[in-house]
């Protein structure tokens, strides 16, 4: 069983921190001033360096530190540190979608309770809440438990240098934390899978003036293809497919040979995703003279609400409440990679970092309250589980 802070513990946390606001501001600001875009290996090796020295200042040397070098994506680094009870895995990424360069356009800037700035929300506060709500526990001697944090560099381009890392590392651990952004501040109890996938339609060229019934249209096949693939779509079972990008064809007057369209396909439960597969597999040419065929698959697994979900979230509720807050939990159509720490077999509280919105876009913002109460959760939910 857990036992969770006592009433006067959880506002004792959630005083020393909101006593060291600025110094958390000035985290955060230090922070999303190094640039990490997920396609910029260069920049996120300069942010994981920066992050390993922070974390080296903030929490002290680990017990042990092991990294994973990518080649073409930020390395994964694994801190794991020593505590009470079995080891918990702390998930958060460092890479974010802004290019190099956006700072200067985007600076960092506090206007009140709101803080902006390239990745603020997405997902760079999360981790400083974290890290500051581990330091409240020990700075008022208070249980922590044994965990590793994990630090991802490509989370935003679908985890594929990574989901492996994590899987492993979930297999370790009795339960994960991913402190992604909330969801208008709810906790996030079921994330959909996706699916990303190429169709490509093989015809034949032909001259479209001299002998237009020569040859055979990929651009004419993949039209009707793309119409199959919509219709696979079920919004009230949570599935979506969206065929984002397509093209074809070489000139206005020749018979396109070649055509490709790429699907971005989520789905809300196991059994859409299996329906999906196999609708997939199906298609088949309407012009017998063309060839369908469909490459790709699952980029993460589905995050259905299991029962150790529920339990995790009940508890984070149970710890809010204490500080007057409400704790909502909701369903979200994006990813994360407590997608795969729950396909691994562990239960996940995902979403509990920053309070703010605009993930992705110019309008990107966290607030500093939510900062501070969302810290103060993760440390009565982290105490507990130390327990």
């Amino acid at each position: 069983m857990t036992t969770v802070l006592t009433d006067e513990q959880a506002k004792a946390v959630h005083a020393w921190l909101a006593e060291r606001e600025e110094q958390i501001v000035a985290d955060i600001a230090d922070y999303v001033r190094v640039e990490s875009p997920s396609d910029d290996v260069n920049a996120l090796a300069k942010c994981l360096d920066w992050l390993e020295k922070w974390l080296d200042e903030r929490l002290g040397q680990p017990e042990s530190r092991q990294v994973h070098e990518r080649q073409h994506a930020g390395d994964i680094s694994i801190r794991r540190y020593a505590g009470e009870g079995e080891p918990l895995l702390l998930l958060a990424h460092y890479d974010t979608v802004w290019p190099l360069g956006t700072i200067e356009q985007i600076p960092f800037q506090r206007t009140g309770d709101t803080l902006t700035g390239p990745g603020v929300f997405d997902m760079k506060a999360g981790l400083v809440q974290a890290v500051w709500a581990l330091r409240a526990l020990d700075a008022l001697e208070l249980p922590r438990p044994a965990f590793a944090l994990l630090l991802n560099g490509d989370e935003e381009t679908g985890s594929k240098a990574s989901s492996d890392v994590i899987r492993a590392e979930a297999g370790k651990a009795r339960a994960a934390l991913c402190f992604e952004a909330s969801a208008e501040g709810a906790i996030k109890t079921s994330r959909k899978g996706v699916g990303l996938f190429t169709l490509t339609v093989t015809g034949e060229e032909g001259h479209a003036g001299l002998d237009p019934t020569s040859g055979s249209s990929a651009v004419h096949e993949i039209a009707h293809q793309i119409v199959a693939c919509r219709a696979l779509q079920d919004l009230d079972a949570g599935t979506s497919v969206n065929i984002g990008v397509v093209h074809g064809g070489t000139r206005p007057n020749v018979t396109a040979g070649s055509a490709v369209a790429e699907l971005d396909v989520r789905v809300a439960s196991v059994a859409e995703q299996d329906r999906i597969s196999a609708g997939l597999a199906a298609l088949s040419p309407v012009d017998p003279k063309a060839k369908v065929e469909v490459t790709g698959g699952w980029n993460r697994p589905v995050f259905e609400r299991t029962g150790g979900v529920a339990e995790l979230f009940a508890l984070a509720r149970e710890c809010a409440a204490p500080l007057g807050l409400d704790l909502r939990e909701i369903a979200v159509g994006g990813a994360s990679d407590g997608n795969f720490a729950l396909d691994a077999g562990i239960p996940v509280l995902d979403g509990i970092g920053a309070v703010g919105a605009g993930a992705h876009a110019r309008s990107e913002h966290a607030t500093v309250s939510g900062m501070i109460e969302r810290a103060a959760v993760a440390a009565g939910v982290l105490a507990a589980l130390a327990r």
